[in-house]
């Protein structure tokens, strides 16, 4: 069977690197697919799941946005941060969440809605994907 190779590199580290069958990335118009051979391609990406393809198992990475490349049958993924599903901490976004909640529901005129909204949102999504 035909792979790519998928890398997903914070600044810190790398999260994925791997021969992959297929990978689906959360890009900021919507979801794309990336498959063996793909044409190059530059796409910005929104927080989401990164959902990947090995030995016919799907497997999962939380993106919080950034930048995916496809050249020469690889597939660069740069991301601000990134978490394998194994390795997202449930309590740890769950009180995150309860955190950026209560921020918006309090509407303090020092809030930054946009970063509160954000936060939101990328507590949502590692939740999401926790419960597959």
């Amino acid at each position: 069977m035909s792979t790519l190779q998928l890398e997903v590199v914070t600044p810190d580290k790398t999260v994925v690197s791997e021969a992959v069958e297929m990978a689906i990335c959360p890009g900021v118009v919507g979801e794309f697919g990336v498959l063996p051979n793909h044409v190059s391609l530059l796409s910005a990406l929104k927080i989401g799941d990164l959902r990947y393809r090995v030995n016919g198992k799907d497997e999962h990475v939380f993106i919080s946005g950034g930048f995916a490349d496809v050249n020469n049958n690889v597939l660069s993924v740069l991301a601000e941060s990134a978490e394998k599903a194994g390795d997202i901490d449930e309590a740890r976004a769950k009180a995150a969440k309860e955190r950026a909640e209560k921020r918006l529901a309090e509407k303090s005129e020092n809030l930054d809605e946009a970063r509160a909204h954000a936060a939101l949102s990328r507590a949502l999504v590692r939740l999401q994907i926790l419960q597959g």
